[in-house]
């Protein structure tokens, strides 16, 4: 049957595929497409357009990864300052609190029926800053169920060891000797139940920190490779137009050369700087932080273990058949003379290092006038080792207290060092994730103006 008439039959396959390829909605083959493609790139102007698009894109993907990168990294550090460390420095609150609670509890009871008026003030200040504490980390730690575990524990043993000590204060004003059992039962709550649950609580908090010091300090590797590439791109692409062209400089892609270098630089240099201030905070803020913390804690725990040896009156023997408290006071006297120690060679200056040897000289006055008191406890005279115990004067309790003083004093001056630290280390990161973006685009947008105006030379 012959074809209708005005209508032209397609003469060859070539003829046919141009047709097609003019009716809306047909779209074209892969197969169609990269012949194209390959037929662009045997000629001049195809070739140069493959070669912009290609290095705008690298330049695009370097900005886009620095932002990312450098936005994870910057929030780490943001956490360090504004999170973990203060989660961790609470947790460790929560402990002295406790321990120092403890200490003042076994204090006021030695001192009779009536209980000295600043060691009751200081009990009520310890439990009721434990207790507002752990309200603020029950609030704050989310996602961590070691932690909120440790949080429910002592949440439910404070009111209990609370119980404790008020019946072993009723009974010491009435003088029963009933009162001692509940201050020792008190004091074994503290020790295997409250103690236990906030060291733990600390220890999980600590590593949360040391886990956002990790993130912030890894290395930008993906953002730094692509840098380098889109670098080494634009370096090739402008030595290939000087050869065909003898120009010397395309201004478009000389700006985009200039751009990603100034933000591989920014990129180097601020994750430089960042890593070191964060390091220093590490090492001399939260390393020395927390052997000065874990120093205060033995420092409490002996005291309150000396002051429990005149209550207990070698009632509690160890499995060794030796005064149980006696035994626990030279356990954690010797725990605080290496931690004060190592306190001395982690600090790094003068203001650091004056606070924690006085603290030594305290701690060693401290053990001579223990000695003492323990020789007139053992001759009989049990008045006058309480005097020398909890005496105003020229006893191991004022020592105690130049102790935890000294220590006070290097605590606040190491928590100044490390947030200075890490607040600039966190500043060295501000800026860099918009600067980045900003200049990968402008560097993209200059590389495709040069490619452009060598291709406005072929028309």
């Amino acid at each position: 049957m012959a074809n209708p008439p005005n209508v032209r039959e397609p003469e060859t396959r070539e003829s046919a595929a141009r047709v097609a390829a003019q009716r809306p909605g047909t779209h074209r083959s892969w197969a169609e497409t990269r012949e194209q493609l390959r037929a662009a790139a045997t000629t001049e102007p195809g070739r140069l357009w493959i070669i912009g698009t290609v290095v705008a894109l690298l330049v695009v993907a370097f900005g886009g990864v620095t932002a990312w990168e450098i936005s994870d990294r910057s929030a780490a550090a943001s956490d360090v300052v504004n999170r973990s460390q203060p989660l961790s420095a609470d947790a460790a609150s929560i402990y002295r609190s406790l321990a120092d609670a403890d200490t003042a509890a076994a204090s006021g009871f030695l001192a009779g029926g009536q209980e000295p008026l600043d060691v009751r003030k200081r009990y009520d200040t310890d439990i009721a800053t434990a207790s507002r504490l752990l309200v603020k980390a029950a609030a704050n730690t989310t996602g961590s169920a070691e932690s909120a575990q440790q949080i429910a524990t002592l949440n439910e043993q404070l009111p209990l060891y609370n119980g404790l000590v008020e019946q072993a204060r009723a009974n010491n004003r009435q003088g029963f000797p009933v009162g001692g059992a509940y201050l020792r039962f008190a004091n074994q709550k503290m020790s295997t139940s409250l103690l236990p649950a906030a060291q733990k609580l600390y220890e999980a908090e600590t590593g949360r920190l040391y886990d956002d010091y990790d993130q912030a300090d890894t290395w930008p590797y993906a953002a730094t490779a692509l840098g380098l590439v889109a670098l080494g791109g634009l370096v090739w692409v402008q030595r290939r137009n000087y050869l065909r062209t003898n120009r010397v400089f395309n201004h478009g892609l000389l700006a985009a050369t200039a751009a990603s270098t100034v933000v591989l630089l920014w990129l180097v240099v601020g994750h430089a700087v960042a890593s070191s201030d964060l390091s220093t905070s590490r090492t001399h803020g939260q390393e020395s932080l927390k052997v000065l913390n874990d120093a205060r804690i033995s420092s409490l725990q002996a005291r309150a273990n000396e002051n429990l040896t005149l209550v207990a009156r070698g009632a509690v023997l160890n499995d060794k058949g030796k005064d149980l408290y006696e035994a626990s006071f030279t356990k954690e006297m010797a725990s605080l003379s290496d931690q004060l120690g190592a306190a001395v060679k982690l600090a790094d200056d003068s203001t650091g290092k004056a606070p924690v040897t006085k603290a030594k000289g305290d701690m060693d006055e401290w053990q001579k006038r223990h000695t003492a008191a323990r020789r007139t406890d053992d001759s009989g005279d049990y008045d006058g080792a309480l005097t020398q115990v909890i005496g105003a004067k020229g006893s191991t309790g004022e020592c105690f207290d130049q102790v935890d003083q000294a220590l006070d004093s290097a605590i606040a001056h190491e928590q100044h060092e490390f947030t200075t630290a890490a607040s600039d280390g966190r500043g060295a990161l501000t800026g860099l994730p918009l600067g980045a973006a900003v200049l990968a685009v402008l560097a993209a947008a200059g590389a495709g103006v040069g490619i452009s105006r060598r291709l406005a030379e072929y028309r």
